[in-house]
């Protein structure tokens, strides 16, 4: 089969399009003839530190953490799915291929309305903010919830999910285009961080759950806007992974500062998620509550240029590679 391969730690031409075995799947997986594979920053960032996320051999390393596709061949202990059946699916890695081999538990069916090639940008944003933001964050029906990068993937699913959960929703963003596209989602209140505080704009609000990807000087201010037994939840530092915090604020407000990596999580715990999610999220989906927010596609030839795309943070929503 054909793939596309992290041939050594760089920028966006070190991904090359290669011959690769076709995976056997294990008792307990299926393989999955890939339709659509979704690209995520994780992906960036496997691809510019292959000494840490490369395992032994880096040639061998195909990225992608979500795919869509039609199951060609089940385990010989699979009895939840079938050959034939149309599913998207959370991988730890092997996206960026022609097929892959996954924990049967870890698919879901397509979403009723949403074609087997969009299914593609559901996994990694459903999955992540179902862990973060409702698990860990424990977003209850009512409060008040800001989500940093508004317009990425996570942020555009994340948003709507909470909205569909009864939620008042806030978010930042760093262009007018990405404001307006925010508020046409229907987000009570979105700001340019490149113009306006947040900190100060919202300092009154007593925000309940702040998911963030930012990191650095945005921890304090996060801890600032916080209600009292407010949830601070990270899944990136792109700013900065060091920071500098008031312990005072935490204690006197009674704050949980909290975050993840969804990639290494066990497979029971990806599995309890999926479950969650089926029963929790998918209906939303069939409502047409919530749908996924599709940027732009490109063909698995052009992986680099995905990429860069995903490297500009110009994008709103999600990016696809399709397999056609």
């Amino acid at each position: 089969m054909k793939a596309i391969h992290v041939t050594k730690s760089g920028g966006p031409e070190v991904l090359k399009l290669q011959e690769t075995p076709k995976p056997t799947p294990e008792k307990n997986q299926v393989l999955i003839k890939i339709k659509a594979a979704g690209v995520n920053r994780s992906d960036v960032i496997t691809r510019q530190n292959t000494a840490t996320y490369g395992k032994e051999s880096p040639q061998t390393l195909i990225p992608g953490l979500e795919v869509s596709g039609v199951i060609e061949e089940i385990g010989a202990e699979v009895t939840d799915k079938k050959v034939g059946d149309q599913v998207c699916a959370l991988i730890s890695d092997g996206g960026y291929a022609e097929y892959v081999a996954v924990e049967s538990s870890h698919c879901l069916p397509i979403p009723e309305g949403i074609s087997l090639e969009d299914a593609a940008a559901l996994p990694e944003t459903v999955f992540t903010v179902w862990f973060d933001v409702f698990m860990l964050g424990k977003l209850q029906p009512g409060e008040k919830l800001l989500i940093h990068g508004g317009t990425s993937g996570i942020g555009t699913m994340g948003l709507q999910k909470a909205k569909a959960w009864g939620c008042e929703t806030y978010a930042t963003a760093g262009t007018e285009e990405k404001v307006a596209f925010l508020k046409n989602l229907g987000v009570d209140h979105v700001l340019n961080y490149k113009n306006e505080n947040f900190e100060e704009v919202w300092k009154d609000e007593k925000i309940d759950v702040i998911l963030d990807m930012v990191g650095g000087d945005y921890t304090q201010k996060n801890l600032d806007l916080l209600n009292k037994k407010g949830r601070l939840v990270y899944i990136n530092g792109m700013k900065s992974m060091d920071v500098n915090i008031n312990l005072r604020t935490i204690m006197s407000k009674n704050l949980t500062l909290t975050g993840s990596f969804l990639k290494p999580q066990t497979d029971e715990v990806k599995t309890e998620i999926a479950q969650d999610v089926e029963k929790n999220i998918w209906p939303m989906f069939h409502s047409k509550e919530i749908h996924p927010i599709i940027y732009k596609k490109f063909p698995l030839a052009e992986a680099a240029e995905a990429h860069r795309l995903m490297e500009s943070s110009e994008h709103i929503g999600k990016i696809l590679l399709t397999m056609d």
